[in-house]
């Protein structure tokens, strides 16, 4: 449970945060002209709206980290049982884990080329994205199968049962995300795309990733091990 409530007080941090940045500060009843006109902040820069699909987006991750945080916590509760017998941790599961942080950083690169209107570098930069989140895709079912030759199956004992559970439900939200990611790179060499639209599909691919890249890095943690020594000093120092 002590795990769930960092992982939402964390998500709510980000949340503050981001809308901190946001125009809730201002005095709509105090400001002249039409409602339709972009603001500026107090140095006068050009700032747009916050568009419809980037909030969805956020809400979104918001229910999928709490999804992610009740299984981690759900994980802590049930390894103390009797019959929980840990896993090994096979090392394909270190190059996985470093081909999704790698595309996360190329869709970070497509970020930044996209606001800069380069698409002669945005184009290689979001193929080298997908290429290697389907790498890590791919590399997961690999360690599945591997675990499995080794007699590591799912109803084996729990410990296996939320191995599989948790990294599944994650390759399933990195394969939406490898779907809308697809049609982004295809969107970007039609000369017809609307560089608005497409600026803000590439924005909106890299949130996803960076936000996926961090639920693997804490599940990482917890299969290795880390993460319980990590919550034994937490509770030594709470205590």
């Amino acid at each position: 449970m002590n795990v769930t409530l960092i992982f939402l007080a964390a998500i709510g941090a980000i949340i503050v945060w981001w809308l901190s940045g946001q125009r809730l500060t201002s005095k709509p009843w105090l400001e002249t002209g039409s409602l339709q006109l972009p603001a500026h902040d107090d140095a006068g820069r050009h700032r747009q709206p916050v568009p419809a699909v980037k909030i969805g987006l956020f809400v979104f991750l918001g229910v999928v980290g709490a999804l992610f945080s009740l299984g981690v916590s759900a994980y802590f509760m049930r390894m103390g049982s009797a019959d929980w017998w840990g896993m090994p941790v096979p090392r394909l599961l270190w190059v996985n884990t470093a081909a999704l942080a790698l595309s996360s950083a190329a869709l970070q690169w497509a970020r930044h080329e996209a606001r800069n209107g380069r698409m002669e570098s945005l184009r290689p930069a979001l193929v080298t994205a997908l290429a290697l989140a389907a790498f890590f895709l791919a590399g997961q079912l690999q360690a599945w199968r591997e675990l499995a030759a080794a007699g590591y199956v799912l109803a084996d004992n729990p410990a296996n049962s939320f191995f599989y559970m948790l990294t599944g439900l994650h390759g399933l939200h990195i394969l939406g995300g490898l779907g809308v990611l697809a049609h982004t790179t295809v969107r970007s060499f039609s000369p017809d795309a609307p560089p608005e639209r497409l600026r803000l599909s590439v924005e909106l691919s890299a949130i996803y990733s960076h936000f996926m890249l961090a639920v693997w890095l804490l599940l990482f943690a917890l299969f290795a091990g880390w993460a319980n020594d990590f919550v034994d000093l937490c509770r030594t120092l709470l205590n």
